[in-house]
């Protein structure tokens, strides 16, 4: 049960100065009681300008105002009014209420629900204090319940193939939504009114509010400030008296005994979720035949910059490799929509947002020395498109597939084919078009090509822009249960697909060897031309 103590105290220059000087009296030793009176105004009580009051959850303080209202039989209409009546009754028969200034409105009160809604808009403006306020998104996600866990169809069970509802109903969305869940609310109201002038509704302030749900959720608004700075109250008319609020809470603390009690309760709270989701989902994952590797990969074409012309947009399609194949559905090439650039910095950027999914199968094969597995690639190309209809073509590039399944961001730089000569950019700029590669694969070594070596000599090109690309990848196969189960730790994923350790073993090669071959280079051009030509003059004399 929620239970906290409230105290109110009203700030007045002789109430400080009466406090301070009580302070300093008894911290004198011997010090007495010395009578302070002649700083008090006549007519006014230490209880008109402070007072401290514990209240239970739902516990009913009647107020000044509810004492005279309920005093009257007639004034009664509701039973509820007519059982205030009763205790108000009983309470004038004996010593009196114990509260004076401080009072509630329980959840079932009419003034709960008819409170003045500019005072509870307020409230926060009333309350001021130098800590920090909380943030709007901590006020918006205060009083939003999670999904209820417990919650189960009428049979029981729930189809596979039915997961998302994509046509809900306004009840469905009621019931299954993140909502406002009902509350029971309480508020800790003060009668902040001057000595003689108490009973007035014009007087209430809004002290605490309290709420609850059936979740277990508890909102006390303003937080507790045991240790910290008072709460300050200004009220209105023309005095702009100053009260000071502190809030305690003075719930019992859990045993230890209790703590672990209910860690233990939600520890079988969340296994028993667990459960419920895994029924929900199923352990018949559909699993590729052995020695077949599944590749799905959700990406995104973000955006493109760097390009000569505006109104871009980008045909791409997907060459697969030997041993790759894809489902007879599975498109395999897209255009995205016409994008007009947009100024950051100094680059024109073409955001796209454009998605696309690709699905693959990979089969393996007997190891041979010979062929070293690929990756599917995908080819694109850049073209802008004017007012006038005019095409041109922007720049070629070409995305490998990820070898690592998860999420990726990959830039692609590219390039286009360049004609020398006035009358090519003349062309370009007046009536569009431009040279473009009757094979798309060009821009990387063409599966076509079986030779030893392909000679570019002599093809002009021109570096334009660049295109990044967002990659989901997944990678699935029963290679990767067994070598999980097996504790099994391989490199790549061809080894976990079997039968391909010494290809494996050869790209881990090839990588290492042109890594090193560039580093060589590097740092063959970094040197002085003098001391390279000089090493090659003495490896010349050396040989002879």
């Amino acid at each position: 049960m929620t239970t906290c103590r409230v105290r109110v105290e009203r700030v007045t220059s002789t109430a400080a100065l009466s406090k301070h000087l009580q302070q300093q009296v008894l911290s004198q030793p011997g010090g007495g009681a010395i009578e302070l009176e002649t700083l008090t105004s006549r007519g006014q009580t230490e209880g008109d300008n402070e007072e401290e009051l514990e209240v239970g959850w739902q516990e009913k303080l009647f107020s000044q105002y509810e004492m005279e209202l309920f005093q009257n039989e007639s004034a009664c209409q509701t039973p509820l009014d007519r059982q205030y009546h009763t205790e108000v009754k009983a309470l004038n028969k004996a010593k009196g209420r114990r509260n004076k200034r401080i009072f509630t409105y329980t959840d079932h009160d009419r003034y709960t629900s008819c409170l003045a809604l500019q005072q509870l808009q307020t409230s926060s403006d009333l309350l001021s204090t130098t800590k920090s306020s909380p943030t709007f998104l901590a006020e918006r996600m205060a009083s939003v319940r999670h999904r209820r866990q417990d919650r189960r169809t009428m049979d029981g069970s729930v189809p596979k193939s039915k997961i998302v509802n994509w046509e809900p109903t306004a009840e469905f969305v009621k019931s299954s939504h993140v909502v406002n869940n009902a509350m029971q609310t309480m508020h800790i109201m003060g009668d902040l009114a001057p000595a003689g002038r108490m009973g007035q509704k014009e007087n209430e302030y809004l002290l605490v509010t309290i709420k609850t749900d059936g979740s277990g959720t508890v909102i006390v608004k303003p937080d507790f400030n045991d240790d910290k700075e008072p709460y300050r109250i200004v009220t209105a008319g023309d005095k702009r008296e100053v009260w000071r609020l502190t809030v305690k809470n003075m719930c019992t603390p859990m045993q230890p005994e209790e703590k672990e009690r209910e860690q233990n309760v939600y520890k079988d709270l969340y296994v028993r979720h667990k459960e419920y989701l895994n029924s929900l989902v199923g352990q018949d994952f559909e699993m590729p035949p052995v020695g077949i590797l599944r590749y799905m990969m959700n990406a995104e074409i973000v955006s493109a910059k760097g390009f000569e012309y505006d109104n871009l947009y980008i045909h791409f399609f997907m060459e697969l490799p030997n041993n790759w194949s894809s489902l007879p559905f599975q498109t395999l090439s897209g255009v995205t929509q016409t994008c007009r650039a947009k100024t950051l910095g100094k680059e024109n950027v073409a955001f796209f947002s454009y998605p696309f999914s690709f699905e693959a199968f990979y089969m393996s094969e007997k190891e041979s020395e010979e062929s070293i597995p690929q990756w599917p690639v995908i080819y694109f190309k850049v073209l802008s498109l004017d007012s006038w209809q005019r095409f041109r073509t922007e720049g070629y590039g070409y995305l490998l597939f990820p070898a690592v399944p998860g999420k990726q961001t990959i830039t692609c730089h590219t390039w286009r084919p360049l004609q020398t000569g006035t009358v090519s950019a003349l062309r370009r700029f007046f009536i569009g078009g431009s040279p473009e590669l009757e094979d798309h694969s060009y821009v990387r070594i063409p599966g076509t090509f079986k030779g030893e070596r392909l000679s570019r000599f002599g093809f002009c090109t021109e570096t334009t822009g660049s295109v990044t690309f967002n990659l989901h990848c997944i990678q699935q196969a029963r290679a990767f249960v067994d070598a999980t189960m097996l504790k099994k730790r391989r490199q790549n994923v061809f080894d976990q697909l079997g039968g391909f350790s010494q290809q494996g073993a050869v790209c881990t090669i090839l990588e290492a060897f042109q890594r090193a071959r560039k580093k060589m280079q590097d740092a063959r051009e970094s040197l002085p031309r003098d001391l390279v030509h000089t090493t090659s003059q003495l490896q010349v004399e050396s040989s002879a």
